[in-house]
């Protein structure tokens, strides 16, 4: 593709963005360790495939400062960028201009990702929905005050059929269109069937086999890991089935995966937002989310 720059010595022009090699991932990794609660979702992919465009889903840009890898953007299904200065997100920009779109939403903390989208949107607009303040919360403790659902557990292999009608509608009420559009679902059912097989879909069935309460650990590294697809049906909605489902979810996650959990929220999610702080999550930053 004739990229800018030499990996060997690991300098890009000072004026340009390059996608990343294989042999980039020690300083790549190094820059997604700065901020490993924000970086999670990227961090984790990474961690699994490399740098190799193909196995990561994406490419790789990285933004050079005196010779340093300083800031990262992973362009895929979704564009983020990573610990980005002013000057490396215009360089992104630039870079995501002459591409052309092909991510479906640009995601990421709320400052660089403002600032990106404020430059794509004359060539790339007009966005679906644009959701400007998402409250990143965390918590590294379990509450003192919410009992864990004792029903919550882990979704087992043989109950894809059960998960899927919540976790499709789940996906439908938070992103606005069905995940079943376009490929027939294959993709989605992929990624449930994934978390479902390595122990990170967990759900409260009712009397009647059908699912109350369902969340998922979603990215994970050692660090930290997100909590994602928090989901109650419609009937037990304002049930008190939240809290105590988010403390089994988050019992599991702090003794199975990572020592920090998180997750962001649409700001006018007001029960979701009350639920997560009953359970003792707490706002650490801001999110920033670009639907197309």
């Amino acid at each position: 593709m004739g990229e800018v720059g030499d990996s060997r010595t690991g300098h890009g022009d000072p004026g340009q963005p390059r996608v990343l090699e294989p042999s980039d991932l020690d300083a790549a990794l190094a820059v997604l360790d700065r901020e490993p609660v924000a970086n999670a979702f990227v961090t984790s992919r990474v961690q699994v495939a490399g740098l190799d465009p193909w196995r990561l889903g994406g490419e790789m840009w990285g933004w050079y400062e005196d010779g340093m890898l300083t800031s990262l953007c992973y362009a895929g299904a979704n564009l983020v960028p990573i610990c980005a200065t002013p000057r490396a997100v215009r360089a992104f920009a630039d870079r995501a201009r002459r591409a052309g779109r092909r991510c479906s939403s640009i995601v990421g903390p709320a400052e660089p990702t403002a600032l990106l989208w404020r430059l794509l949107e004359p060539s790339w607009g007009p966005a679906r929905e644009v959701r400007a303040h998402q409250p990143l919360m965390v918590t590294d403790r379990m509450p003192a005050d919410v009992a864990p659902d004792p029903y919550v557990r882990r979704v087992r292999k043989d109950e894809m059929e059960t998960i899927m009608p919540a976790c499709v509608a789940m996906f439908t009420e938070e992103v606005g269109v069905s995940p079943l559009a376009g490929d027939g679902g294959l993709l989605y059912q992929a990624r449930v069937a994934e978390l479902v097989g390595s122990g990170r879909s967990f759900a409260r069935l009712d009397d009647q086999g059908k699912v109350a309460f369902k969340a998922e650990i979603g990215a994970a590294t050692d660090r930290a890991c997100q909590i994602q697809g928090v989901w109650v049906a419609p009937e037990y909605r304002g049930r008190g089935v939240a809290a105590p489902g988010m403390a089994a979810v988050l019992r599991y996650a702090l003794a199975d995966v990572a020592p920090v959990v998180s997750l962001y929220v649409n700001d006018f999610n007001t029960p979701a937002r009350r639920a997560y702080q009953r359970v003792g999550f707490q706002e650490i930053g801001e999110f920033m989310s670009v639907l197309f």
